[in-house]
């Protein structure tokens, strides 16, 4: 559809994010959006929770202990839909085995911001543009211990803003690499009293890579590099019930806005040195540069709860709860999920509850993933 409004609606949610306090912004933040639907049904989460197809978002080291020879994962995320129906994420991954050892995975994630009509004056027919964003992932992993793994990745990435005038393009597609490096660790099940269980944990520095720029001579803007980490424990009842718990946390590794001339505004002279701001020193000084010191360095950090009930492999319910302080965006809310899986394929839906003030883009939204596991079983332990 030709979508006028989209423009006011994109420049509404940039303002309300524009009123909190020193929100940290970054180029292609689509890169943050949770793509499949079994993280989105545990409040956006996946570096340390169990492996799936969709282990390459969030945590690529976690394809070394697939259970199977391969898999494939599609998923689908509406965007905005309460307002706009043609804005959607895609997500495509696949990874293989090597052997017992190592992995190595592919990605794929589409933003699609739909069609925008765009006109001059009132008589003008108008021209379309159709921009989008995507991401291309790549990565291996590898176990350096029957119960610890490591993965590199790679990503290219391209933004497609462009939008015409006069059938001039004013400004051109951006493109930048990035790379994650990521380790997870998967105990042994350990027999306790009355239960089995076995421990979690893992983290991920991704989106690691130099600034994106839309125009020669233009505005460059970090990328939205992150260390996210977290832990778990999976409660293995018997062998047809097993509850796993984890909590996750993540900080963008990229510097705070801040009033750097001291007249009391943050405005276009402070933002001329913030984008002075090296890829290199930007993560270094993403530890220590808040204004208020280190009670603001945690409010940096969001976190978020996951449970997950698993039923003989074959059906699963999640929840979780994320939270973004109030003075980085405000981002609060409930999910919930279901999963069910017959043979070799799995759907899993996931559905979101706002519980902030600042309305999310994502709320009262179902998102849809669709999984096949193909080839023969590994056994990790």
């Amino acid at each position: 559809m030709k979508k006028l409004a989209l423009l006011i609606v994109l420049v509404f949610v940039i303002k309300l994010s524009a009123q909190e306090d020193r929100v940290i912004t970054t180029a292609v933040p689509f890169l943050n959006i949770a793509a499949d639907a079994r993280s989105a049904g545990m409040g956006d989460m996946g570096v340390a929770t169990s492996t799936d197809a969709f282990s390459q978002q969030w945590n690529p080291a976690k394809f070394a202990f697939a259970e199977q020879k391969m898999g494939i994962g599609l998923s689908y995320t509406p965007y905005l839909e309460s307002i706009i129906t043609d804005i959607s994420l895609l997500n495509a991954s696949f990874y293989n085995k090597i052997n017992d050892q190592s992995a190595f995975a592919f990605g794929l994630r589409y933003f699609t911001l739909g069609e925008i009509e765009l006109r001059q004056f009132a008589n003008d027919p108008g021209t379309i543009a159709k921009p989008n964003e995507l991401a291309l992932d790549g990565s291996y992993s590898l176990k350096l211990s029957p119960t610890f793994s490591m993965a590199v990745g790679g990503r290219y990435i391209r933004s497609n803003l462009k939008l015409q005038q006069n059938g001039t393009e004013d400004s051109q597609a951006a493109s930048s690499f990035a790379v994650d490096v990521a380790g997870y660790y998967r105990s042994r099940e350990i027999a306790y009293n009355k239960f089995d269980g076995r421990w979690r944990a893992g983290f991920n520095f991704s989106n690691l890579g130099g600034k994106i720029q839309y125009d020669a001579g233009g505005q460059e803007n970090f990328l939205p590099a992150k260390l996210g980490f977290g832990a778990g424990f999976d409660f293995i009842l018997d062998q047809d019930n097993v509850i796993g718990l984890t909590a996750e946390f993540n900080k963008l590794l990229v510097p705070t806005p801040k009033d750097f001339n001291e007249d009391g505004v943050i405005d276009s002279s402070d933002n001329d040195e913030y984008q002075q701001i090296g890829f290199f020193n930007g993560i270094a000084n993403s530890f220590g540069d808040a204004p208020d010191g280190i009670s603001e360095e945690l409010k940096e950090i969001t976190w978020a709860l996951g449970v997950e009930y698993t039923y003989q492999e074959a059906f699963m319910v999640r929840t979780g709860y994320f939270n973004e302080s109030e003075q980085k965006g405000s981002r609060k809310f409930f999910t919930i999920g279901a999963g069910f899986k017959f043979k070799s394929a799995q759907i899993d839906l996931s559905y979101l509850f706002s519980t902030s003030q600042v309305k999310n883009p994502l709320e009262n939204t179902l998102r849809f993933s669709l999984t096949f596991g193909l080839g023969q079983q590994f056994l990790n332990d």
